[in-house]
């Protein structure tokens, strides 16, 4: 078997060393840049991680590393069925024999993708890091390859990379028309564009793969998706013994997006029909799929963490576009699709995120804290064009700032207010702006 596999993987070295590098869109990722340490890049399944493998490959041939002393190298492949932690041996011996100049006295750049596929992988992970010069990239599906296992099994030895399905500025470049400029300096017509692009970002979603598909095509591929993360990266996995129940929950989940979920009152629906199940099992599919990345959760703000643990999560799919696969009304939701977008960039900008429930019974969409330890107070709103909403959203954001004193106070929506209608004290932003003006990272992670 071993000859069968050397073979195998010596072949593959041989031709991923000589492969065109492909053309993708530029990915916005934040890597880390810890020396010593092994970067695992995870995310849910065709949200782009292999791309990202690629796109930092072919940096390293831009700032001048030579083909030979870099190594991109998938597990998701028959041949290789079987393959052992002691056969993982051959990959380094293998790429070493072909190119003998990079052993020790030049760093190369290991990119392994679909590692988790061999057992064990993690104690070569961390051999490879301790005896050899190399820098070293992980990717895998979210099945095996999860964020509390690799910082368990790597123990240390490894920093994350989240990929995500593609920003509204990732989109735009997809597209070809990523501003050049700043959105201020936009003329009329490069504007009105601007806005068109949202929304449709905002109803057709980030997936790479489902960029530009009829409404058909798109549905069924996104449902797909779906259903493979459910059967592999959490029935499957985790050997589930009611399904259907974690099915009830996800169509209740993403049908209704940006709302309230408690654990408690959907285990009091299932018991209404007739169906045994217990409450831990439910926080515990509700873990699964988050860690899948099918979903994120936020909490209520507060320091108590009684309140947290009794207060609904409000919860968000990994991308927009979810939610009307699964949404019964038939009518397109702008609104929830638009805080949901809010809330992922959010996170890419690495924010601490919670809603707030103030005590006149308001709610206001995030508490969001950056690194830098600023604070905002963000409401969510696709139009402002009726009265009674517009009040209401201001109404919820002036009753929250006692809460949060050193907060902004921000409201987000598609189309701005005339100006002589925004209250003081509130900062009001075109969705569209606010979307494009953080920091691009255009990941790279170079040593």
């Amino acid at each position: 078997m071993e000859s069968q596999y050397r073979a195998i993987i010596r072949q593959k070295i041989i031709d991923a060393q000589a492969a065109v590098l492909p053309s993708l869109t530029r990915r916005d990722t934040w890597l880390p840049a810890v020396k010593g340490k092994a970067t695992a890049v995870i995310g849910m399944r065709r949200a782009g991680k292999t791309s990202l493998l690629w796109q930092l490959l072919a940096d390293r041939v831009a700032a001048g590393t030579e083909r030979d002393g870099l190594l991109y190298f998938s597990f998701e492949d028959e041949r290789l069925a079987g393959m052992t932690v002691q056969d993982l041996d051959l990959l380094v011996e293998e790429f070493y024999r072909l190119n003998p100049v990079w052993r020790d006295a030049r760093r190369a750049s290991f990119f392994l993708d679909e590692v988790q596929m061999v057992p064990g992988w993690e104690m070569f992970a961390r051999r490879l890091l301790d005896s050899e010069n190399v820098e070293l990239f992980l990717s895998g599906s979210s099945a095996r390859l999860l964020s509390r296992e690799v910082a368990t099994s790597m123990r240390g030895r490894a920093m994350e990379a989240v990929v995500s399905p593609f920003s509204f500025r990732e989109m735009l470049r997809h597209a070809g028309r990523e501003p050049e400029t700043a959105t201020d300096r936009l003329t009329k017509a490069k504007r009105s564009q601007l806005e068109r692009d949202l929304l449709d970002y905002l109803a057709h979603g980030g997936f790479p793969e489902a960029q530009g598909l009829d409404e058909r095509n798109r549905c069924e591929l996104l449902r797909t998706y779906v259903d493979v993360v459910l059967l592999r990266d959490v029935i499957e996995r985790h050997n589930l013994s009611q399904p259907q129940v974690l099915r009830w929950m996800v169509q209740q989940l993403l049908g209704n997006a940006a709302g309230t979920f408690s654990i408690n009152k959907f285990h009091v629906d299932l018991k209404s029909r007739g169906v045994a199940v217990a409450k831990d099992t439910l926080h515990s599919l509700l873990t699964h799929l988050e860690d899948a990345f099918l979903l994120t959760s936020v909490e209520v703000a507060t320091d108590s963490a009684r309140r947290r643990q009794v207060n609904p999560r409000k919860v968000y799919p990994v991308d927009m576009a979810l939610s009307a696969l699964f949404d019964r009304s038939g009518k397109p939701n702008t609104g929830h699709a638009l805080e949901t977008a809010v809330l992922h960039e959010l996170k890419r900008r690495n924010a601490e995120v919670a809603y707030v429930r103030t005590p006149g019974g308001f709610e206001v969409d995030f508490h969001a804290r950056t690194v830098r330890g600023e604070e905002m107070l963000i409401q969510v709103c696709a139009t402002l064009d009726d009265p009674t909403t517009f009040e209401r959203e201001v109404r919820a954001l002036r009753d929250a700032a006692p809460l949060f004193p050193k907060a902004e106070l921000f409201l987000i929506t598609l189309n701005l207010p005339p100006t002589h209608q925004r209250p003081d004290g509130l900062t009001f932003v075109r969705a569209s702006d606010w979307l494009l003006s953080g920091e691009q990272t255009n990941a790279s992670a170079m040593p």
